[in-house]
């Protein structure tokens, strides 16, 4: 990832809050283009018919997530540790299956409670 990074920021065009915005917008393009490539692969255009494979959205969501991960580096030259502990926070919060009312005191995130703020015992 690094080198990617690197080597957009030596080819930018724009810099500073400009360059940060357009690298960030990148994705919205990056996500059209799987939008595009699962309409292709189930043939949901008429006029175009079968046009893409089920390959070619995987390699579009790849692109998606290289994107993703040098826009990242680009907000936080510690874009491999940032990701993990976010990663990490949401394993946590997704995987504890047991219902909200059932968790122990102290572990219901803000997230999880219903007026968007957690109680404190």
């Amino acid at each position: 990832m690094e080198g990617l990074h690197t080597w957009l920021d030596a080819n930018q065009p724009h810099r500073g809050r400009e360059g940060l915005l357009l690298r960030v917008l990148k994705l919205s393009e990056e996500v059209g283009e799987v939008a595009q490539a699962v309409i292709g692969a189930t043939g949901q255009n008429p006029r175009k018919g079968v046009s893409h494979t089920w390959d070619d959205v995987r390699a579009e969501l790849c692109d998606v997530v290289i994107t993703a991960m040098v826009a990242l580096r680009t907000l936080a030259p510690d874009a491999r540790e940032a990701f993990t502990a976010h990663l990490a926070s949401v394993a946590d919060r997704s995987l504890d299956t047991a219902p909200v009312a059932e968790r122990p005191l102290g572990t219901v995130s803000a997230a999880d409670h219903p007026l968007g703020t957690a109680s404190t015992p």
